[in-house]
């Protein structure tokens, strides 16, 4: 079982808070396409075989591909990997771009899962973050993607910005839950070095976002999600159940997965691997018949770190007996650092697997810095 992903590393305009790579000019987009398929060719080995059970299309906003180009390819793919009959294909889409004649352009392809980047449904909100959309586009492509015959959908929201105050983070929630999607990624507001949102702050331009702001919201979206029956499987994720994403709690579980286009990753369990993120030297590269990426063999600390820090932001949790199976004797080390974690009732034990508390879930990256090799 394996995942790829494919980078699309275009957008109509810059969003302030964003640190993916992407560039706001289409000038290359056909010589990067034919870079990524030159790419896929070049990488049919890295799987070793196995069966590709996930495609996801991320950016950037893959939403701008035509339907022929999502064709070319996933048929690319098909073509050099055996593909299961039931894959998940996600596509990411702005609101904007799925419009009625978009959505039935892509019945022709094999996507069968959106993850919308709504964000908010508030105009205010979304002229701050510089997007594209507005509030009504976000509620109505969720709607139009339904009628299209797209159940499978994912909607992103953001909270712990200035402008979102807790009656309109209700609101937000509420839409959501009104318009029945099955699953929901949300994400606190981070202020990302070498963004338009930190050089605001650094200014004097912007508040600074405001931890204790983003805490309550947080645990407002928790209770939230409980309340109408959602699984709080992953620290941003929440699905009806049966509907995880099947790509990312790949990546969580330690599942190996490809990475194509410039800045994607890849990782193999054994080394992890990257693009260069810079759109020319690529499409160079892939031209000369090389695949422009940096290779890390991962130690075996990082494959301890790498697992302490997936595996305890999900509901399935942390296995002392799979840290012992990466390093003898490792269970009992960490268990020693977690003393503390117990004690505050952050994290706690059944049997031999440990999870997060929904307290501890406030406290994450910190639990698991403290409990790196």
């Amino acid at each position: 079982m394996a995942g790829i992903y494919i980078h699309i590393p275009f957008c109509k305009q810059a969003c302030y808070y964003c640190d993916f790579h992407f560039s706001t000019s289409l000038k290359y987009k056909d010589e990067l396409l034919q870079a990524l398929i030159k790419e896929i060719s070049l990488q049919k080995n890295y799987l070793e075989g196995e069966t590709v059970e996930t495609i996801y299309f991320g950016g950037g906003t893959p939403s701008l591909l035509s339907a022929d180009e999502i064709n070319l390819l996933v048929g690319t793919i098909t073509g050099l990997h055996t593909v299961s009959s039931s894959a998940e294909i996600t596509l990411e889409a702005n609101p904007d771009d799925l419009n009625k004649e978009k959505l039935q352009s892509l019945r022709q392809t094999d996507v069968n899962r959106f993850s919308i980047g709504i964000q908010s449904f508030f105009d205010d909100d979304l002229e701050w973050m510089n997007r594209v959309h507005r509030g009504n586009e976000a509620e109505a492509s969720v709607k139009r993607a339904q009628d299209a015959g797209f159940e499978n959908i994912t909607v992103d929201l953001i909270y712990g910005y200035p402008l979102l105050n807790d009656q309109k983070w209700k609101y937000n929630l509420d839409k959501v839950f009104e318009l029945g999607v099955p699953h929901i990624s949300s994400y606190s507001m981070t202020v990302e070095p070498k963004t338009a949102l930190a050089a605001f702050i650094k200014k004097k331009k912007q508040a600074e976002m405001n931890d204790q702001q983003s805490a309550e919201q947080f645990i407002l979206l928790m209770d939230a999600m409980q309340q109408k029956g959602f699984e709080h499987y992953e620290i941003s994720n929440f699905c009806k159940p049966g509907h995880y994403s099947r790509h990312n709690a790949n990546y969580w579980k330690g599942v190996k997965y490809l990475g194509i286009g410039p800045s994607a990753h890849s990782y193999n369990g054994e080394t992890r691997q990257w693009n260069i993120a810079n759109n020319a030297k690529y499409i160079q590269a892939l031209e000369t018949g090389q695949v422009p990426a940096e290779t890390e063999v991962l130690t075996e600390a990082d494959r301890l770190n790498e697992y302490i820090m997936t595996s305890l932001r999900t509901i399935w949790g942390l296995d002392l007996d799979k840290l012992n199976s990466i390093a003898a004797g490792s269970a009992g080390q960490l268990l020693i650092a977690a003393r503390r974690f117990f004690e505050n009732q952050w994290i706690e034990q059944k049997d031999s697997i440990i999870y997060l508390t929904p307290m501890g879930k406030l406290y994450a990256d910190h639990i698991a810095s403290g409990l790196f090799f």
